[in-house]
């Protein structure tokens, strides 16, 4: 019976599509940084796809991209590893990174 059937509503995403800003920020990231990792977040209800890039240090960066697929194109040519966090989890070196920015006095 139809009468018991959910209605779907349209996903609505807030944000944007990857754009050349972004992809030009996780270059400059990855020329400025050593030991650069990769790590595909998934879409979800609320973001888009993501690729997350993680430092030797921890430091990290985010930006939307348009697939998983684009992530790793991106990540084949700049030669560095790419892995699926939903698989790998977040790298310990980024929690660390994270909490010593915490600690970190207010300047």
């Amino acid at each position: 019976m139809a009468w018991f059937r959910r209605r779907r509503e349209p996903v609505r995403r807030s944000g944007r599509p990857a754009d050349r800003a972004d992809l030009e920020h996780l270059a400059e990231f990855i020329r400025s940084r050593r030991g650069v990792e990769a790590y595909i977040e998934p879409q979800t209800t609320v973001t888009e796809t993501t690729i997350l890039l993680v430092a030797h240090d921890g430091e990290w960066t985010r930006r939307r991209i348009e697939s998983p697929e684009a992530a790793r194109r991106f990540a084949h040519q700049q030669a560095m590893p790419i892995y699926d966090i939903r698989l790998m989890g977040y790298p310990q070196r980024m929690r660390d990174y994270n909490a010593r920015q915490k600690r970190r006095p207010a300047s």
